[in-house]
């Protein structure tokens, strides 16, 4: 039996994933390996990415995996929670295509921007501004964010897969029906049965055969499986030093006064997306694990989003862009990862690929699209707890949930769902009569404040 001194000694204080509580070590293993396979595509895609700014893409491989692991060992330790982290999708985008090749402006200045980014958000966290953000947020609206995160890793499985494909008239349309397609269908029938036959790690199996079925397919006919993306591993072993990227912050850039209101810009880009990115993320995935709290409030909210920032100012002086937890970590979570052995299985995972990049690397799209897609569905179901009958919550948790796949960004679905419960329930409140208005929190309208002048000016 555990003593109040075991509880609260300064081991447990500092580091909660320590507390004596029980722990299906086995379930958050097998979690931690779903949540680093279905995230693996980060490997190789965020190198991709960030060398076309020059930056050495054998370096990037390396700084990838160290600094994804380092947010998820700092996840699991300080927070206790099942997320996994590592360089954010779109944010790696923004900083090559945007601030780099389209602002001509030296990746060592980007990375510097990343590490005042971080340091910002290190200081709005240790005084409770995101952490307020974050419970500050509706209850039906959290529900929403968790539905509409559902349909949005479900889109970028579809798409991945090829199953559904952009189109100039329709925006996205149907796609062929190609090898590719064809090896995620049966990886999702075989999720589905596995997981109403109760088969543990299904969502895993699901992953690794289809991996098997495509790399088979590669074997038969290779030139049509590149067209494809998918690719047999070039080799087993493989490392590269980070040193030609890691510690290369650069201030001298804001030297010139010309240049520091390009780099505040760049800066405060940066901050909206991850932070609000961030926010969603916690709040749907904590949602759809029944991890809130009895006031509906994510449970170490202010250590994990601490943690994103320490990844995040640690990422950048290894040098790559923005640290942020993933979406993705929510196939762990359906898997029964609940506690911080989640992340740290995943952060061991991220160490071991720096050495076997190549087999992680050739894990294509269409072999962790049929997890991505089975997550959405699951992560959905949360839209039945949602009052749809009361139009000033339901409404604007159609938009949330609209918003997201719509935009193909959390942080914007999150933008309009907040701006259209704020406009729709003050005016509500106007015509209404007194016992019948709704309390808004003074922290949702602020947070309203914010996302209409971020529409505007950024």
């Amino acid at each position: 039996m555990k003593t109040t001194e075991q509880v609260n000694s300064p081991l447990t204080r500092l580091f909660p994933l320590f507390s004596n509580r029980p722990v299906n070590m086995k379930r958050e293993i097998l979690a931690g390996v779903t949540t680093f396979l279905t995230m693996a595509y980060i490997i190789a895609v965020n190198p991709n990415i960030l060398s076309a700014t020059g930056m050495p893409a054998g370096a990037l491989v390396t700084a990838t995996c160290l600094s994804a692991a380092l947010g998820c060992f700092l996840m699991g330790l300080l927070a206790d929670l099942p997320f996994a982290l590592a360089s954010g999708m779109g944010l790696n985008a923004f900083f090559a295509f945007t601030v780099v090749i389209g602002m001509k402006v030296p990746w060592q200045v980007a990375l510097t921007a990343v590490f005042a980014e971080g340091i910002i958000f290190i200081i709005l966290t240790l005084f409770k501004v995101r952490e307020a953000v974050v419970n500050s947020i509706p209850t039906n609206m959290k529900l929403a964010v968790t539905g509409g995160i559902g349909l949005f890793i479900a889109m970028i499985g579809l798409s991945g897969s090829g199953i559904i494909v952009a189109n100039e008239s329709t925006i996205v349309a149907l796609g062929e029906f190609t090898p590719a397609a064809i090896v995620a269908c049966v990886g999702l029938v075989l999720i589905a049965v596995l997981d109403k036959r109760g088969v543990k790690g299904s969502i895993l199996i699901g992953i690794v055969v289809s991996s098997l079925l495509a790399w088979g397919y590669a074997m038969m006919n290779p030139a049509h499986a590149r067209e494809l993306g998918i690719y047999l591993p070039t080799g087993i072993f493989k490392f590269e030093s980070m040193a030609p990227i890691a510690g290369k912050v650069d201030f001298s850039y804001m030297t010139h006064p010309a240049n520091i209101g390009s780099f505040i810009g760049i800066v405060c880009t940066f901050l909206f997306v991850d932070f609000f990115d961030t926010v969603g993320t916690l709040v749907g995935v904590s949602s759809k694990a029944g991890m809130l709290d009895e006031e509906g409030n994510v449970p170490n909210a202010g250590r994990a989003l601490l943690a994103d920032s320490l990844a995040t100012t640690a990422g950048a002086l290894m040098g790559v862009s923005t640290v942020t937890t993933f979406v993705e970590s929510s196939t762990g979570v359906l898997e029964g990862g609940r506690t911080g052995w989640t992340a740290i299985t995943a952060g061991v995972l991220f160490l071991v690929a720096m050495f076997f990049s190549p087999i992680f690397i050739a894990i294509p799209s269409c072999a962790t699209a049929p997890a991505l897609i089975y997550v959405g569905y699951l992560m959905l179901s949360s839209v039945v707890d949602i009052d749809f009958s009361d139009i000033t919550e339901g409404l604007p948790a159609f938009i949330t949930i609209a918003g997201m796949p719509l935009t193909y960004s959390i942080g914007d679905g999150l933008t309009l769902g907040v701006l259209s419960y704020v406009l729709v329930n003050i005016v509500y409140n106007l015509i209404a009569k007194k016992e019948d208005r709704k309390k808004i929190s003074v922290v949702v309208i602020i947070l309203a404040i914010l996302f209409a002048l971020k529409l505007i000016f950024i």
